[in-house]
């Protein structure tokens, strides 16, 4: 594989049915978000990835697969009308639909992939060692039952806005919620070298990102707990908070703003992802109404990531866009 997208949604181990297609690298793109836009998140997640190797045949160069995981039993013809209106009868009738083992539909997707880089950053698995330089704060992610590889969009923003608090400053106190497999906290105890306080309501999410962190040498600053938001004593406990990262979906972002606030020192910094471009003014807004103000601004591949401060000194404003 040469390329991936991640649109992150179900959580692993619950997905029971398979749906596979092959086709060219923008279909494949307008497939998954079509897909991801219109199932609940909770019980869908989809991945497009390229196939073709480097020196494959010139008829083979480009081909894109598209997997989309369910939860459910898929409505068959549902799913193949959506195909069909940003793609066209033809490739929709391709679809191939299947049940799924619990355990196996991550490490088949992801295996294989190539190295990230998001700034100082290199996540990679076993298999891309090799790419590590002498100065990354490289971070080995497996495929496994949880998301969070860094080839997501809002992965791959959120270590950048990571990388650009720690250009200013280094706070004491910090909290993941929604940790997944545990990349972004993970990278922040390497960056900070601080307890990280993270929690996930997934407990195959909770259990991936010890495994993680003891596979990152970083145990001893992480130990996760299953937690829905902040909603954990040993959560708690730790605030109030310099830094809170909070890389999960929009509406439970507008949620979980009061909590957020309460939990946060006034100097705080927030990094909020997750967002499609259209969730953004909602998301700004429930933040406002907690004192707390948008301060930047990163686009990655479609999806946005947040940083918004309780600070009266607010940075100025600007906006980033990477491909």
């Amino acid at each position: 594989m040469l390329a991936a997208i991640m649109l992150e949604g179900l959580p692993p181990n619950y997905a029971t049915h398979v749906m596979r297609l092959s086709c060219e690298e923008a279909m494949a793109r307008m497939i998954a978000d079509i897909i991801v836009e219109t199932f609940d998140p909770a019980a869908t997640a989809a991945a497009a990835f390229e196939v073709a190797a480097p020196d494959a045949s010139s008829r083979d160069k480009g081909r894109w697969a598209v997997e989309v995981y369910f939860g459910f039993s898929p409505e068959e013809a549902n799913v193949r009308a959506l195909i069909a209106a940003v793609a066209g009868d033809a490739l929709a009738r391709s679809a191939a639909f299947g049940e799924l083992q619990e355990r196996d539909w991550v490490a088949a997707s992801l295996e294989g992939l190539a190295p990230v880089r998001a700034g100082r950053f290199l996540v990679h698995g076993a298999h891309g060692r090799g790419a590590v330089r002498p100065n990354d704060i490289a971070i080995e992610i497996e495929a496994a039952l949880a998301f969070g590889t860094g080839h997501h969009g809002s992965t791959r923003g959120c270590l950048l806005m990571l990388e650009s608090v720690a250009r200013r400053r280094r706070p004491a106190a910090i909290l993941d919620i929604g940790t997944g497999s545990g990349v972004l906290a993970i990278a922040a105890a390497k960056l900070f070298k601080r307890t990280i306080r993270a929690g996930d309501i997934d407990a195959v999410s909770v259990k991936t990102a010890s495994i993680n962190a003891k596979r990152n040498r970083v145990a001893g600053f992480l130990r996760p707990v299953a937690a829905r938001g902040a909603a954990h004593p040993a959560l708690r406990k730790g605030s109030p908070y310099d830094l809170v990262l909070a890389n999960i979906l929009a509406k439970p972002l507008c949620d979980l703003a009061p909590q957020i606030a309460r939990l946060t020192a006034p100097h705080a910094d927030v990094i909020l992802s997750g967002l499609l471009p259209r969730d953004v003014p909602g998301v700004v807004s429930a933040y406002r109404r907690q004192g707390m103000v948008l301060s930047r601004r990163l686009d990655i591949d479609g999806w946005v990531t947040l940083l918004v401060q309780r600070s009266r000194a607010i940075l100025p404003r600007f906006r980033l866009h990477h491909s």
